[in-house]
């Protein structure tokens, strides 16, 4: 298909500056959006769904909400008819999305099958500026399609027999969060689309885009039906929340997306093959290797010495990262046990002696070590769950350990309000507290980490070979670190911090 946009001229690039660069970036890019929505509007098998689910899915949902609310009126249960009407308003925004979800899969392998895509590789635009052109060009038609349904049904809602009078940030709420899994679904789907041979593979793949974003849909379906604040002027707090956090996942796979995409890769890729030996002795290496060369480890003494410290060197700003959120954490729960509405009704009069002597069949053996067993198989489940988490969600998953932070800076405040020996919160958290807080932080730091590692690889590697070494350092740091770690702060806080916690209260 001819092309009357203007040609590009590399020659005339502005001069290095950020917003310079970026503009120019965003004008180049917005070349190949213009080309593939005017392609998009022209097709009619997309533009017909659009219409029909922009137009005839609110009036079914208007006729829905009309017929629950006068059923439910007759139990004298009107308060689930009036959280139903904004739930519908966002399926009414989100089914458009889903079914449009198509024209993002066959963003990049879609043309590559109709053999379209090599031209517009050998164009002058970067790598960046494909990307963001073909990303913009797959969300614009979901999302008008998703807006002129939700006006239409809103519309209806207004000026209808139900007369609904919503909330206005409530319905902003609505719009904003239609509007990130809009972004979220689209991205994940050109992420795809640019990593898959085939259409059909794209497809497949999409499922692990369709059944999340379900997941989180009836999440979100729960907070309008269950959250206190539904009715408040200020919009559900937790609605906010979760706009946020898939703010944050559409930063994310932006950033994935064009982090991984090459346009050889593309042309060059014919078949995927999964070589799971390879990838296992791959990760094997790494955790064996005591420098960048993956030169194995000669004894146990060189690996821990040599090759867990090059592991730790590898977190970049993990560390940072977690500082900054456990730091927030502790902080924000000391001053939220400041608000009178958050403090604890405790008793200034409490006597330790006595409390300190009920410790007294505390200490027997079987005991403490069953506590110790305890307290180890704990931690260490939370910490690999997070891991495990922190793999699927870009590193988010390795902060799950913030509200203890956030409980202990709660503490705190609470022990403090009430007039109690600060030294007691000191006797229970820092004889074990010494190892296990720096454990923790090391542990959440590689999750991160590990997390991240898919949205920017290292230099010179592919996102497979980055997350080979991610998760190689992840498991170094963690037979080497954290486990000793954990094993040294259970024993620490089963046998030695009961006795000195009874030794400052019974003091």
């Amino acid at each position: 298909m001819a092309s009357t946009t203007k040609p590009i001229d590399r020659a005339v690039a502005p001069q290095p500056g950020l917003l310079a660069r970026w503009r120019w970036t965003m004008g180049n890019a917005l070349i190949i959006t213009r080309r593939e929505v005017r392609d998009s509007f022209r097709d009619w098998r997309i533009v017909a769904p659009i219409i029909i689910l922009t137009l005839g899915f609110p009036s079914l949902a208007q006729f829905v909400a009309s017929r629950f609310s006068s059923f439910v009126a007759d139990y004298g249960a009107d308060i689930v008819a009036e959280r139903t009407i904004p739930f519908l308003l966002m399926i009414v925004g989100f089914f458009p999305i889903s079914i449009s979800l198509v024209i993002a899969l066959e963003t990049f392998v879609g043309e590559k099958e109709r053999r379209s895509l090599e031209p517009l590789l050998s164009t002058p635009l970067t790598n960046t500026e494909l990307y963001i052109g073909k990303t913009l060009a797959a969300m614009i038609p979901p999302l008008i399609a998703s807006y002129g349904g939700m006006l239409v049904y809103l519309g209806s809602l207004l000026l209808g027999e139900l007369a609904w009078r919503p909330p206005t940030l409530l319905v902003v709420q609505i719009m904003l969060l239609t509007t990130v899994q809009a972004l979220v679904m689209v991205t994940g789907a050109v992420v795809v689309s640019s990593q898959t041979t085939s259409t059909r593979a794209a497809n497949l793949l999409a499922s692990f885009i369709i059944i999340p974003m379900a997941l989180v849909i009836q999440g979100e379906s729960a907070v309008m039906f269950l959250a206190p604040d539904a009715e408040s002027p200020n919009g559900i707090g937790a609605l906010w929340a979760i706009i946020v956090g898939m703010t944050v996942v559409v930063v994310l796979l932006l950033r994935v997306g064009n982090s991984i995409f090459k346009r050889e890769e593309l042309l060059g890729r014919s078949i995927d093959q999964l070589n799971l030996r390879g990838t296992i002795r791959s990760i094997w290496q790494h955790i064996r290797a005591v420098d960048a060369a993956r030169t194995p480890a000669h004894s146990l003494r060189q690996w821990f010495w040599e090759g867990v410290p090059l592991s730790l060197r590898r977190l970049g700003l993990a560390p940072w990262v977690v500082l900054i959120v456990f730091s927030i954490a502790l902080v924000g729960g000391f001053l939220l046990g400041q608000q009178p509405a958050w403090q604890l009704p405790l008793n200034e009069n409490i006597n330790f002696a006595d409390s300190a002597d009920a410790f007294g069949g505390f200490f027997n053996l079987p005991t403490q070590t069953g506590v110790m067993n305890f307290i180890l198989w704990n931690n260490a489940r939370v910490l690999l769950g997070a891991t495990i988490l922190a793999f699927f969600t870009f590193g988010i998953g390795g902060l799950i350990i913030t509200p203890t932070f956030l409980l202990i800076g709660y503490l705190a405040s609470q022990i403090l309000l009430a007039g109690y020996d600060p030294m007691i919160l000191v006797a229970a958290l820092l004889p074990h507290g010494i190892i296990e807080i720096p454990v923790v932080f090391l542990a959440s730091a590689s999750a991160v980490r590990l997390g991240a590692a898919m949205t920017r690889p290292p230099a010179g590697m592919t996102v497979g070979q980055g997350m080979q070494q991610a998760i190689g350092d992840t498991v170094k740091i963690g037979v080497g670190l954290v486990l000793p770690g954990l094993i040294i702060a259970a024993f620490i806080e089963a046998f030695i911090t009961p006795s000195i916690v009874v030794a400052v209260i019974g003091g």
